[in-house]
């Protein structure tokens, strides 16, 4: 009953009391706010902590939620971004120091190509050229990693990315035009 239901239809059930709506709606989103939420800290262990939390503030939400004419989508990746956010800040006041070194490279790294068909030669230097990838979009300003991230990979348009991040349609056109001439500088030996 709850996966024909639509996003707003879920937070109303919510509202009402219908626990199990939250249910339906982190079934639907959850991959997708793992996803952007890794993109933008580079760690799956934090990713899945800031989607946990992603989905308490919607539940705490529930009975302030009105749908104002724009999507859930964009409300949802609102507030991932801003937990993506204040994770960063309070990353650049705490920083790690890691006991095991190798502990932290494992939990950066991308996880291993899926062809089977590619030789451990040709699989290594895909390996790696996602690597360079990934790191070359951590490194972005904040800003701009996150208007391409919910551009790329979230496949939102400018005026939903603009609702999230809080500027206009042109900003965020900006932003990504920004994002990718850095990109195509810093991995322009990749070719």
């Amino acid at each position: 009953m709850d996966a024909e239901a639509g996003d707003h239809e879920l937070m109303a059930r919510l509202a009402s009391g219908y626990d199990l709506a939250l249910n339906a709606l982190m079934h639907r989103w959850s991959d997708r706010v793992i996803s952007f939420l890794y993109r933008m800290t580079g760690r799956h262990d934090i990713a899945a902590d800031l989607a946990q939390e992603t989905f308490v503030k919607v539940y705490q939400a529930r009975k302030r939620y009105r749908p104002r004419g724009g999507e859930f989508s964009t409300w949802l990746f609102t507030i991932a971004s801003n937990l993506a956010k204040n994770h960063a800040r309070w990353r650049s006041r705490h920083p790690e120091v890691s006991l095991d070194a190798s502990t932290d490279d494992e939990s950066t790294s991308l996880p291993e190509p899926r062809s089977t068909a590619a030789s451990p030669d040709q699989a290594a230097v895909s390996h790696e050229t996602e690597e360079q990838v990934h790191a070359a979009i951590l490194a972005l300003p904040g800003d701009l990693r996150e208007a391409l991230l919910l551009f790329t990979h979230q496949q939102l348009g400018y005026v939903d990315i603009a609702r999230i991040t809080r500027c206009s349609p042109k900003a965020v056109e900006t932003r990504i035009y920004r994002a990718r001439q850095i990109l195509k500088e810093r991995l322009k030996d990749l070719r």
